[in-house]
């Protein structure tokens, strides 16, 4: 009876953790299952705050008036508009993606975290507090909000983004690659070298850096400080072929797109409307950068959109090719035969 007894606490001890708990696979995929419900409301709260902010804007009702000058407004109203036309409708389709569980709602989501941070840290940051009327202050826990679910994003994005990303081929990749060079090539010496060396020099030769100077220094700090760096680092790996290129690769160039879209839509706003520090120069820069990101973003997110086909496994001795096919059905008929010839008793034979 002790012996019985013992006997069935350990079996029932040892189906316990069976039965009444989830094993690792499970606890996984449950946690799993909660980080892209998670994603899925933070990305639509994105959106909705987003998209509110730019239609309380002065492109929209003009409640929420930006405190700079007519030609940084210029950026702030095309920025809103590229963000309501392009970012938040990604944004949504991304949350959706996410409620689906789909391989590309990561990525994605991290990309539009990194746009977001960058947007609206400058719209936060970049105003001439007390120096020009407005009342954007008065709008600071909205951007704050979106401040901290654009972070909530990149966050959650980037632990749900698989570890094994496959690295893109060797013409995606060096074509990826190229792109960033040329983006780092670009703002170094195209944009942000010429205009800091006048603001040295003359700083009264420019529209933008006397009526507005927060947010010209502003943009140098991000771009020369975070954007170029971070583009040159992905971009060497890209090339290298190294392995851990392939994540920050797809969240890097899903900002980059956005930005390259909303700096694009400025461009063109300026341009619209006469502005001063407006150039077409840039204008047609950002619209080809823009465009040749949409076109590598679609090439690395194919393969989590549409899945490599592949066939079924053959084997040569279950279904014979046409050359060795007769052969080997041949010799495999005639080992049979062998095999029952020598299992027959002698004297039947």
């Amino acid at each position: 009876m002790l012996t019985t007894t013992r006997v069935g606490k350990g079996m029932r001890a040892a189906e316990g953790p069976l039965e009444g708990r989830a094993g690792p696979a499970e606890r996984q995929g449950t946690a799993g299952g909660r980080g892209v419900l998670l994603l899925a409301v933070v990305l639509a709260l994105l959106a909705l705050g987003m998209a509110v902010s730019s239609i309380l804007g002065p492109l929209g009702f003009g409640l929420l008036q930006y405190r700079t000058s007519p030609t940084t407004l210029n950026q702030l109203e095309g920025s809103d508009a590229a963000v309501l036309l392009a970012v938040v409708p990604a944004t949504i389709l991304t949350a959706v993606l996410a409620v689906r569980r789909h391989p590309a709602a990561p990525p994605l989501a991290a990309g539009i975290g990194v746009f977001a941070l960058y947007t609206y840290a400058q719209v936060v940051i970049g105003q001439e507090y007390l120096r020009l009327p407005g009342n954007v202050e008065r709008f600071f826990p909205l951007l704050l909000a979106v401040f901290v679910l654009a972070e909530a994003a990149l966050v959650v994005g980037w632990r749900l983004l698989r570890d094994d990303v496959p690295l893109p081929g060797p013409d995606v990749r060096r074509a990826c690659a190229l792109a960033l060079f040329l983006v780092v090539i670009f703002l170094v010496l195209g944009l942000h070298l010429r205009t800091m060396v006048l603001a040295w020099q003359d700083p009264a030769r420019m529209t933008e850096y006397v009526s507005s100077p927060t947010p010209f220094w502003l943009v140098k700090l991000m771009d020369l400080g975070i954007v170029v760096p971070a583009a040159l680092v992905i971009a060497v790996g890209l090339w290298r072929g190294a392995p851990w290129a392939a994540r920050p690769a797809l969240v890097l160039l899903t900002g980059y797109t956005g930005l390259a879209v909303s700096v694009t839509a400025m461009a063109v706003l300026m341009q619209a409307r006469d502005d001063p520090d407006a150039s077409l120069g840039l204008a047609v820069g950002f619209g080809v950068f823009a465009l040749v990101f949409v076109l590598l973003l679609a090439r690395l997110y194919r393969p989590l959109f549409v899945p490599t086909r592949r066939g079924p496994k053959t084997s040569r001795s279950a279904s014979p090719g046409p050359a060795e096919g007769p052969r080997s059905g041949g010799n495999l008929v005639a080992k049979r035969r062998t095999a029952r010839n020598e299992q027959q008793p002698r004297s039947s034979r």
